[in-house]
């Protein structure tokens, strides 16, 4: 299960894909078997990382089945991935000595489509419900923080007391595991406790500041049963997305004691450094501690375009991560955000067009242009392509060009690019996007360039759906 949103159930209806004698036949010795069936494939093949993300790859047959059997299996979360309709899609699947699970998948519907089955299938239909379950309580949630604190406390005791009486049932008709126990109660718990670390930023009737001084004495204190290293769980999505607003919460607050801001303010250096430092004494397991610092340096760099603030950034995230490979990328990030000043030439990259054609970034260039990346893993490209379509009829002198980023990966841009019907003349890729990506910065994937029409870099790091990015389009035709 994917377990992105903290707070949608949609009925599964039971799909078996495989006889009972297949599960029997892929249960023997001390292996697990995972397969299942794609409906509606936009690739041929299944992505598996087990819980230390190594990776499988697994082929899709004829019939778009997929198979794997693992001996010694590491028992958790397995992740899968595949293609879907709006970008590439993945969740989680609990794998356990002896299991034989199988999944059915249809890539138009991808999260309300999947069922499981075989004899691992319980706990994986269990999970994906309370998973849709979360997501369809989002909204209730987000209504339920415009309330005051003590009336959006007992909202949620509700919820989490329904949850738990749920799994109680659950159990005491099953036989179920400890790290199934684990999950679940962690998804349980991580999402009431992120409920509340989020209620001062989703609470619109006063400022953070003013939330956060006014909350009830007992509001956190669920804070002294947090467990920052477990390692098993790391990419459990209610577990890590609790740990972020957790630390975003401690380190706004320990911003304001010494700052006069009454907002959150995500450019803030003061504040992120604060947030570094919270991550580095706080959890002592590398992976979660490496993880948590470089999604804040890099969530800092995209905010924050003031390159005079990144070295002070740098410095402090280098002290505290132990991943060199992280280290390197940020460093890389800040040090070609810091050749990519307005006035500057654009690097010298090379595109591919629709038609295999190569052609040089810089010729392509030839009036006042907006460049825009999107990659077939994230879904924003349909939004990127009809808020750039709407500019477009606002601003004719104006040329938007679409630069995918994803890795030698041609032909499922050429499907999505086919099936969104995006105008071609301006749909490119990048023929080496490793090295095109780290010239350029991209990241995140919805950052904008601006550049006039002598090829020169006007804004290098923008946002098309910024409300201050038509000023900037009618300040690039004024020059």
């Amino acid at each position: 299960m994917k377990f992105i949103k903290p707070f949608c159930a949609i009925a599964l209806c039971a799909i078996t894909l495989y006889s009972c004698k297949k599960d029997t036949d892929k249960n023997s010795g001390d292996t697990v078997f995972f397969g299942g069936e794609v409906i509606n494939p936009l690739s041929d093949f299944v992505i598996l990382y087990n819980p230390n993300q190594a990776i499988d790859t697994i082929p899709l047959n004829d019939s778009n089945r997929f198979e794997l059997t693992i001996p010694d299996p590491e028992q958790g979360l397995y992740t899968f991935k595949l293609q879907a309709s709006d970008g590439m899609e993945y969740q989680t699947v609990l794998l356990e000595s002896q299991d034989s699970v199988m999944c059915r998948i249809n890539t138009m519907e991808f999260d309300e489509s999947l069922v499981f089955t075989g004899s691992g299938a319980k706990k994986n239909n269990y999970l994906i419900n309370l998973f849709l379950e979360n997501e369809k309580e989002d909204k209730t949630v987000l209504g339920f923080s415009q309330l005051p604190a003590a009336e959006f406390e007992k909202k949620i005791d509700s919820i989490r007391s329904k949850k738990q009486k749920t799994l109680d049932s659950f159990s005491s008709k099953n036989t179920t595991s400890e790290l199934f126990n684990d999950l679940v109660k962690t998804n349980i718990d991580y999402n009431y406790y992120l409920s509340k670390e989020v209620y001062p930023f989703v609470n619109y009737t006063s400022t953070e500041r003013n939330i956060i001084e006014t909350l009830p004495k007992n509001f956190y204190k669920f804070r002294s049963k947090v467990d920052y290293n477990k390692n098993n769980l790391v990419n459990f999505a209610p577990y890590y997305s609790f740990l972020v607003h957790h630390l975003e919460n401690i380190a706004l607050t320990e911003h304001f004691k010494t700052s006069t801001d009454s907002t959150f303010n995500k450019k803030s250096l003061d504040y992120n450094l604060i947030k570094l430092e919270l991550i580095d004494s706080l959890i002592s397991n590398d992976s979660i501690k490496n993880s948590l610092l470089i999604r804040a340096a890099v969530g800092f760099i995209s905010n924050n375009k003031d390159v005079a603030d990144y070295d002070a950034l740098l410095e402090s995230f280098t002290e505290k991560s132990s991943n060199p490979n992280h280290k390197e990328y940020v460093s890389n990030i800040i040090n070609s955000l810091k050749n990519l000043k307005p006035g500057n030439k654009l690097p010298n990259l090379t595109l591919v067009d629709i038609n295999n054609i190569e052609v040089s970034l810089n010729k392509v260039i030839k009036k006042p242009t907006v460049l825009y990346f999107w990659s077939s893993s994230h879904k924003t490209h349909i939004n990127s392509h009809a808020k750039a379509r709407e500019l477009k009829i606002k601003y004719p002198e104006i040329n938007f060009i679409a630069i995918n980023t994803d890795k030698s990966n041609e032909s499922v841009w050429k499907n999505i690019v086919k099936q969104y019907h995006y105008a071609t003349t301006n749909e490119f890729i990048f023929k080496h996007p490793k090295e095109a990506k780290h010239s350029l910065a991209i990241y995140p994937i919805n950052k904008v360039m601006i550049i006039n029409k002598n090829g020169n870099i006007v804004n290098a790091h923008t946002n098309m759906f910024s409300i201050h990015f038509e000023e900037q389009l009618l300040s690039l035709l004024n020059q």
